[in-house]
């Protein structure tokens, strides 16, 4: 089985987040970032798929030069190859975007049996971008599978609910993303760090894809960021001591709040 796994660099959540005055789109160049954790989920599912029988798991991503580091990460987990798509047209590319650019790096992968996405990227949350990359690929998808199982041309999927869990089929191949419920995610060992040096990586420009540039980046996108504003430093906080009217002014500060 040959399985694809689309993963994201995604800026370090625990770090400053910046953002490009000329045009507010996020800065992804200049700040600590990483493999997106929610794509961890996928790369270790696909590397369970692989061990349990045969294949190979192709890892690919989109970003500047240091979403390298997201494939390299992958590749230390136990991926097999990774694909680095870049490009500076790319800049500011929205979801359709980013899902064409996926379409057609996939497409010259070639022979893909199964794609995998996490659920949502950890830096846009918007889970919209497995689906699109469905319709454009002519594949089924299943999304947001919290367990999967793939027996001879058919992958089967649970998808938990708040109130029930659907069990749904599709035929191969199929797009799949999944949740951080699958699985646990293998730390790279020592070993998987020292083979992943040795591994191809190809780094691909949207004209290895045959995209114009005018069908990606900030010009294409169907939305824009009109202004960005920091979040407020935090306000030391109001200290009620257990003692005295204590109780009551907390169920009053409670009730001004509408918790209670």
């Amino acid at each position: 089985m040959n399985i694809v796994v689309c993963v994201k660099y995604v800026p370090d959540a625990q770090s400053e987040r910046g953002f490009d005055a000329s045009d507010n789109t996020t800065d992804r160049e200049n700040v600590d970032g990483l493999l997106s954790e929610l794509d961890e989920y996928a790369v270790e599912e696909a590397l369970k798929l692989v061990e349990a029988g045969e294949g190979e798991v192709t890892v690919l991503t989109i970003g500047p030069e240091q979403a390298a580091d997201a494939v390299k990460k992958a590749l230390q987990m136990g991926a097999d190859k990774g694909v680095h798509v870049s490009d500076a047209a790319i800049s500011g590319s929205d979801a359709p975007a980013t899902s064409l650019v996926l379409a057609e790096a996939i497409r010259k992968i070639g022979g893909a049996d199964l794609v995998l996405t996490g659920m949502a990227s950890t830096d846009g949350s918007m889970s919209v971008v497995p689906a699109m990359l469905a319709e454009r690929l002519g594949l089924p998808q299943v999304t947001f599978a919290s367990e999967l199982t793939v027996d001879g041309d058919t992958v089967t999927i649970r998808r938990d609910g708040d109130a029930a869990s659907e069990t749904i089929t599709a035929s191969l191949p199929a797009l799949v993303s999944v949740t951080d419920q699958i699985n646990e995610p293998r730390y790279p060992s020592f070993k998987g760090i020292m083979a992943a040096k040795k591994k191809p990586v190809e780094r691909w420009s949207l004209a290895d894809l045959g995209i114009d540039s005018s069908q990606v980046g900030l010009g294409a996108a169907w939305t824009k960021v009109e202004d960005v504003t920091k979040r407020p430093p935090r306000q030391q906080g109001t200290i009620v001591p257990d003692e005295g009217d204590g109780g009551a002014r907390l169920a009053e500060f409670l009730a001004s709040q509408k918790f209670i």
